[in-house]
């Protein structure tokens, strides 16, 4: 779970520090940065798979979603020292396996991680050019520090102690900033030789190198940040059946759809609950769902989705909406105890019915782990990150799960910058009496950066501002019609009735 991101350098992210809770949406215009908060924690998540860093940044966008050249990640102006620093704080799996299949236990489970890379132009190398590891760190975070860096509401003595384990007193990972050394610390602490890198010519990081022999801590945090995903559901992918040597894990972009449900339920003494659990789940969030359930085709050798609706036709997911693909996907992906880490989706609202984005969003919220009970498999280690345009959107989000994203003008080595800020949103007030009737604990952070309540309004209610400011000379627009705005004031959001 990571639960706080510090960023700069790294595109048009100049000194961002956000904070993370179970779910948490980011709102915003269009062309404000919000992606590439998402792209700096993809960018992280492929260092810590192996990736030599000229490969991580193929996992990074530019503005056009193309894959970017290694400069075109780094901060640019006149002012640019040519180098990113992250900062991650992050609760990490309590045991795991390494690639070679050793088990492994952490030390310790509340991680700091921290990574400055740089970027020297030579000619000698080809356009995207040499980046170099400056400084790589992991240490642990004392347990009796832990409330002052978990500032999300949570239960101390169910959720907190349940992933919150260990001592530690010396680093996992360090740099010797003088002889430009970086030490992978083994977890018995002076009692072993740390292996020494040489910061300059080594071309990953030492994390995606970590062990279960030499440091399991430091692969406890190789494998949560491995699990940092970006969701990017595609109909064409939700679509296909599922072979029977396809893994059985669900792909970032719905693929093996099928083959993931039958894990689930033919694991299982009952495969028909798990299905009728499905259906359940569905029916709740669409109309028109009587069961679901994969055919296992053993002459095709694949699996295949189906759904019934309540007038008894039957129909394979190639002829679903997409709208009722992605809630079915979620839906696999909330029941799935082996499905953990953190998801980044991007505009849920795509191909969803505006009637449907409140069903979305308490599916996605359902997903994400409830941080008031112990973690098991009825509640597994999730967390979700969602970023949208969408006003309507962040009107249905608590105010307290709620991140703006604003472009601002900083200084930044002499020079003003402009870069994404991610701002809270004001505590709940009475109107009256201005007395706080519900507080925000993303103002318990320092620094926090608070929204004005004046752009907050013109961000969730465009179309008024847009009506109040419009050009007279125009024609009248649905919006300005009087019984439309009488009927709009009177009505939900959504068309839900009162």
């Amino acid at each position: 779970m990571l639960t706080r991101l510090k960023v700069s350098g790294f595109k048009n992210l100049v000194d961002v520090d956000v904070r993370f809770g179970p779910f948490t949406c980011i709102g915003g215009a269009n062309g404000t940065g919000k992606s590439n908060l998402f792209d700096a924690i993809r960018f992280l998540s492929a260092l810590a798979d192996d990736n030599m860093f000229i490969e991580a940044a193929q996992y990074v966008r530019d503005e056009n979603g193309r894959s970017s050249d290694i400069h075109g990640i780094f901060r640019r102006g006149p002012s640019a020292d040519n180098r990113m620093t992250f900062e991650a704080e992050m609760i990490v799996p309590p045991s795991e396996t390494d690639d070679l299949g050793q088990p492994a236990e952490a030390s310790f489970t509340f991680l700091r991680y921290r990574l400055t890379l740089a970027y020297h132009k030579n000619s000698k190398f080809d356009s995207r050019g040499p980046i170099e590891l400056i400084e790589e760190e992991l240490v642990h975070i004392r347990k009796g520090d832990a409330p002052q860096h978990l500032l999300f509401d949570h239960s101390a003595k169910h959720w907190r102690n349940s992933v919150i384990i260990g001592k530690r007193n010396t680093p996992f990972i360090s740099t010797d900033l003088k002889e430009q050394v970086i030490k992978l610390h083994q977890d018995g602490g002076s009692s072993g030789r740390p292996t020494r890198r040489s910061a300059s010519s080594f071309p990953k990081t030492l994390v995606s190198t970590a062990n279960a022999i030499e440091s399991p801590t430091a692969l406890m945090a190789r494998r949560e940040m491995q699990s940092w995903k970006l969701l990017q559901l595609e109909p064409s992918a939700l679509r296909q059946p599922s072979r029977f040597n396809d893994p059985v894990q669900m792909g970032t972009d719905g693929t093996h759809m099928a083959a993931t449900l039958y894990r689930l339920a033919y694991s299982t003494d009952d495969p028909e609950q798990i299905f009728a659990q499905v259906s359940n789940r569905l029916s709740d969030l669409l109309d028109n769902v009587k069961h679901v359930w994969v055919e296992r085709d053993e002459t095709r050798e694949v699996y295949t989705l189906y759904l019934t609706q309540t007038d008894g036709t039957t129909h394979p997911a190639r002829d679903l909406s997409d709208g009722t693909l992605r809630f079915l996907a979620l839906t696999i992906l909330e029941m799935d105890p082996t499905a953990s880490g953190l998801i980044c989706l991007e505009e849920p609202e795509n191909g969803i019915d505006p009637r449907r984005l409140p069903n979305m969003l308490e599916l996605l919220q359902d997903i994400a782990v409830d941080t008031h009970d112990i973690v098991d498999d009825s509640n597994p280690m999730r967390q979700v990150i969602i970023n949208t345009h969408s006003p309507q959107v962040v009107q249905q989000v608590a105010d307290d799960e709620i991140l703006v994203a604003e472009l601002r003008e900083t200084m930044k080595n002499s020079e003003r910058v402009q870069g994404v800020q991610f701002g809270a949103l004001p505590h709940e007030t009475d109107p009256t009496t201005g007395k706080v009737m519900r507080p925000n604990w993303r103002l318990k952070a320092d620094p926090a950066f608070i929204v004005p309540k004046g752009r907050l309004i013109a961000y969730l209610n465009p179309v008024q501002a847009a009506t109040t400011n419009g050009n007279s000379e125009r024609e009248p627009r649905l919006i300005d019609r009087k019984d439309m705005q009488q009927l709009l004031q009177m009505t939900l959001p959504f068309g839900d009735e009162p």
